[in-house]
């Protein structure tokens, strides 16, 4: 810990005007966005402002992303998601339903598995555990178990490195398939040169707007909710949706910098010492949801790169912009992921308990 204390301080942000943390951070996470994306990485726009802001966030910086930026992101998100959505995808969402309850269940039994190896081999208290190895929901999962007596800043930490695996490994699954890199982005961006107007500009806006506010009680309601709006609109005739590369790139960069910048210097001190065996629960978890995906592609005859994102277990929305990103199935992988994050909220505090009950390290 010393070490680190002493590495980080050569580097430190904490002296910087406010004004130049911002600078910096927007050139930076530009910069690195545009190069990824020139580099054909999926999501490259996403990870690259992600990886500044994480290093941002360890060196001190004050600068924070406001929470509305961060949902205005995800409704930019859920409306380029809704984009991809046709009768044809909804077909074959209502066709695959049992693949979908099925790994649902599976993943969020997986998850319960690995917190109690957390609990066992990592040294971590089995709730806290239990929370910071449910597969998906940070935000709510982190809110909840401060209700339920668990360390609020571990399963944070715990939620967000495990999404930084996620994204990280799921971007280069995808480049190892081959997977048509920034094809959704670019294909969104095409439609709205050839046929731009300011009036269907204005009304993307306003329904991700709308969404943003009508979604502020739902959990992912910012991102699910401008999708749900978006999708219906546009399968009706009623909306053309406009993203401009530019608007889609300000919005990956949102979402990127305020995942990353929530890697404080404190917050990586306190875990510093248990951050292997929270790296290596994520990676366990995300390969055993490989594996999954694996025999379910196999046995269904789906494509493994749609399933594998499927089941991935990230958030809803870093999952979306790598499935759009790279042609995959994306109405299976916004159903599952959406009826997972459904799942994990719903059933979150039974499975802590059952991990706080079968550890065995439990305090009575």
């Amino acid at each position: 810990m010393s070490t680190l204390s002493s590495a980080s301080s050569r580097f430190s942000l904490t002296t910087w005007p406010r004004s130049l943390q911002w600078l910096a951070l927007l050139l930076l996470a530009g910069g690195s966005g545009q190069l990824l994306k020139y580099a054909e990485l999926p999501a490259g726009q996403f990870i690259g402002p992600m990886l500044v802001a994480i290093a941002f966030g360890v060196s001190g910086a004050s600068i924070r992303i406001h929470r509305q930026a961060f949902r205005l992101g995800q409704g930019c998100i859920g409306l380029l998601a809704a984009h991809s959505i046709t009768l044809a995808v909804l077909t074959s969402m209502a066709d695959s339903w049992h693949l979908m309850l099925f790994a649902t269940v599976l993943t969020v039994c997986l998850s319960a598995v690995v917190g109690l190896a957390m609990v066992r081999f990592g040294g971590i208290q089995a709730s806290t555990a239990a929370w910071g190895t449910s597969p998906g929901a940070a935000s709510a999962m982190v809110a909840m178990a401060d209700d339920f007596g668990a360390d609020g800043r571990v399963v944070a930490t715990m939620q967000y490195v495990r999404v930084v695996c996620v994204v990280m490994i799921g971007a280069l699954v995808s480049h190892m398939l081959e997977a048509p890199a920034n094809g959704a982005e670019l294909n969104a961006a095409t439609a709205a040169l050839h046929s731009f107007s300011m009036v269907d500009l204005g009304l993307t806006l306003i329904t991700v707007a709308f969404g943003v506010v009508l979604g502020a009680r739902v959990p992912a309601g910012a991102l699910l909710v401008p999708l749900l709006i978006g999708a219906v609109l546009q399968l009706s005739g009623l909306l053309h949706i406009t993203l401009p590369a530019g608007l889609l790139a300000i919005a990956y960069g949102a979402i990127g910098c305020y995942v990353g910048l929530r890697f404080d210097r404190p917050t990586v001190l306190y875990v510093w010492k248990r951050l292997p065996a929270m790296i290596l629960s994520a990676i366990s978890l995300i390969v055993l949801c490989a594996a999954s995906a694996w025999v379910l592609a196999k046995w269904l005859g789906l494509d493994f790169l749609s399933v594998y994102l499927a089941t991935s277990p990230g958030g809803l929305d870093t999952m979306a912009i790598i499935a759009v990103d790279t042609h995959s199935d994306v109405g299976l992988v916004l159903a599952m992921q959406t009826l997972r994050l459904l799942a994990v909220i719903l059933t979150g505090a039974y499975f802590a308990r059952l991990v706080i009950r079968l550890s065995p390290k439990a305090k009575p």
